[in-house]
């Protein structure tokens, strides 16, 4: 690991999401987003408005919250199921090109249930957040799956934990982490051997088949709660594209980490924000941006 990491630089990137006259949904990918639980469906909502507005064919939503999984009057395009114990056959039903699990997941036995299984599902690009971070730090279990999907399919894996969730991963202090965020960022791709996204000020991405990178973009308007759920919506839905747009999940990762955070810049330097600034702002300012790339 350098001492010092590149500037991230994978907007250019995004031209490669063009699209050709004839495609359809199916070439846009196919994404499951699992979370919600009672009291935190705000959370996979967020991550499935971004996922819809950043562009997947499909974006599918296993929603633990039983009042929450309906129909979504301000996204019907959302599809919205009640997650249940048949996790192993709701995936073969499912058939997604790219999975994201955690945003408002919880800890519940359900929880963990969808976690393991999501863990041992192969040869997809899955993007790993909050709860289900929580889960495997709190697991052997789940780290050892975690693991050893990255062992069987390297690359194809990605954490985005912030400070506090590092630091439960490690088994250190936040303060710890924030001291020296490349040395945890290091740590962590060592424990997980998966690509970590480190969030915060300055977000740091690195892999263990890739140099870290440091995103220069984003502001202090970011620090508001489900700022996190967009950017896995995110990362899934360039992920999902990715898979028949030469993008691997290392690139679309990149892409959605700078983006996010570009898209924050935007809008502060229209004088929305930054105190005030949401993740649904975001999302959109995010689609205009993107589609400006292409």
């Amino acid at each position: 690991m350098t001492s010092s990491p590149s500037k991230l630089n994978a907007l250019e990137l995004i031209k490669l999401l063009k699209r050709s006259a004839a495609e359809h949904k199916g070439s846009a990918g196919k994404v499951l987003l699992v979370g919600g639980a009672p009291s935190m469906a705000g959370a996979l909502l967020l991550a499935g408005n971004a996922c819809l507005h950043l562009g997947a064919g499909w974006t599918m939503l296993e929603m633990f919250d039983p009042a929450s999984a309906h129909a979504y009057q301000d996204s019907p395009e959302l599809m919205i199921h009640l997650a249940d114990s048949e996790v192993e056959s709701a995936l073969l039903k499912t058939q997604p090109d790219v999975i994201a699990i955690g945003p408002g997941l919880g800890k519940s036995d359900l929880a963990s249930a969808w976690l393991m299984e999501v863990l041992h599902y192969p040869n997809i690009p899955l993007i790993i957040d909050a709860d289900a971070l929580n889960l495997i730090a709190a697991s052997m279990d789940h780290l050892g799956a975690l693991q050893k999907r990255n062992q069987e399919s390297p690359e194809q894996t990605v954490i985005t934990p912030h400070p506090g969730e590092a630091a439960k991963l490690l088994g250190i202090s936040t303060e710890d982490v924030q001291a020296n965020r490349l040395s945890a960022l290091e740590k962590l791709m060592t424990l997980t051997q998966s690509i970590v996204v480190l969030k915060g000020q300055h977000t740091l991405i690195g892999s263990p088949k890739n140099a870290a990178l440091q995103c220069q973009e984003g502001n202090p308007g970011m620090a508001t709660g489900g700022m996190g759920d967009v950017l896995t919506g995110s990362i899934a839905a360039v992920a999902a594209q990715g898979v028949r747009h030469q993008l691997n999940l290392w690139k679309s990762t990149s892409i959605a980490v700078q983006l996010h955070a570009t898209a924050a810049d935007s809008l502060v330097g229209k004088g929305i924000g930054p105190i005030g600034l949401t993740p649904s702002e975001i999302i959109l300012e995010m689609r205009s941006l993107l589609n400006k790339l292409l």
